[in-house]
């Protein structure tokens, strides 16, 4: 008996509790400085995702303060993520920023991408 890809992926997707935004970096002339600058544009918006701890809730602190924490977005495979784009993902309630960590692993029902936190603080 041979699934249907599409009424799987939907059902995965049903199990997704978390919403993210994500932002692609793009080139910008600053007026001032006459220097290009990278500037974070919305490319997708309220995605539903999945959020997992792979190290669950283990944290290593690093220099100046620094938190570093192994974090997995599961999320469709429709949605193309360019590397480094900025992933904010709200979760039970609370937003943080992140960026993509990693090649996405593209699988026929979701893909798989390692975050960084990027604005906690210790």
């Amino acid at each position: 008996m041979k699934l249907n890809l599409s009424s799987v992926r939907k059902a995965l997707e049903l199990l997704y509790e978390d919403k993210c935004d994500i932002y692609e970096y793009i080139s910008v002339k600053d007026e001032v400085t006459k220097r290009n600058k990278s500037e974070p544009v919305l490319a997708y918006s309220q995605i539903p995702c999945n959020l997992e701890y792979v190290q669950s809730p283990i944290t290593i602190q690093k220099e100046a303060g620094n938190i570093e924490q192994k974090i997995k977005l599961f999320i469709s495979p429709n949605i193309k993520i360019k590397p480094n784009s900025k992933i904010v993902v709200t979760q039970n309630g609370v937003t943080r920023e992140y960026k993509n960590a990693s090649v996405p692993a593209v699988y026929s029902n979701h893909q798989e991408i390692e975050l960084e936190l990027t604005k906690e603080r210790a």
